[in-house]
């Protein structure tokens, strides 16, 4: 891709959006798009970490494998967000690997250039922070879900969790089921049986990873009754 496309890519993105179309241009300079066919692997854990990568579109799977090779995902990053930005800061290698789950455009950037544009736009900076806080919330949230709730109420949180309100809903898996499983910290085999328990009980519809919820306020209820 020419600078211009990545220049508007960038452009588009939230954590850039604020910048001037000089600070845009000085970015894209130490920029490059990354087109990603489904399954490429844009890293390994271990190996250097030397920028920041967003994601334009399509989806990106960080995942860590034990040492017998039992993969964990950590996070599912989405259109729009970014990762590896805290790494970079430590500049230290990448604690976990990134592959694309489906046909993807990323942008990555050079880590001296983001940290000419930390330095010259406060907004940016501002910007940055929030990003990795929020990230963090999350994390610290799901590590509580873990600890506290039930496998049934974890499968339905992440279910509420993509809906807008109380309205029956339809909605798809972001990922096959063993990868949302590994997200939730479920085997594939209780995520299946939770899946059945709540189809029976009259509150999901599942077809493949479609997914129909005929009465969300009804479903959330059902969560908070359920016996941790």
């Amino acid at each position: 891709m020419s600078q211009i496309d990545v220049i508007q890519h960038l452009r588009h993105q939230p954590l850039f959006q604020q910048l001037s179309n000089e600070q845009l241009t000085q970015l894209a300079r130490h920029a490059r798009a990354v087109p990603a066919d489904k399954g490429r692997m844009l890293f390994h854990r271990g190996d250097e970490c030397d920028g920041m990568y967003a994601v334009v579109y399509g989806k990106v799977k960080l995942a860590i494998l034990s040492p017998q090779g039992v993969e964990k995902v950590v996070e599912i990053i989405h259109p729009g967000q970014s990762f590896a930005e805290a790494v970079m800061f430590l500049g230290k290698p990448y604690p976990v690997q990134a592959q694309a789950l489906e046909d993807s455009l990323l942008i990555f950037v050079a880590a001296d250039a983001v940290f000419q544009a930390l330095a010259g736009d406060p907004a940016f900076a501002r910007n940055m922070l929030a990003g990795m806080s929020l990230r963090l919330h999350g994390m610290v949230r799901d590590v509580e879900r873990y600890s506290v709730e039930s496998a049934l109420q974890r499968v339905i949180g992440y279910l509420l969790q993509q809906l807008d309100g109380d309205a029956p809903a339809e909605l798809t898996l972001e990922a096959n089921k063993n990868l949302v499983a590994s997200r939730l910290n479920l085997t594939p085999e209780t995520f299946s049986r939770v899946l059945q328990q709540l189809s029976k009980a009259g509150l999901l519809e599942v077809h493949g990873r479609e997914l129909r919820l005929p009465d969300p306020g009804a479903l959330a209820a059902y969560g908070v009754a359920a016996p941790n």
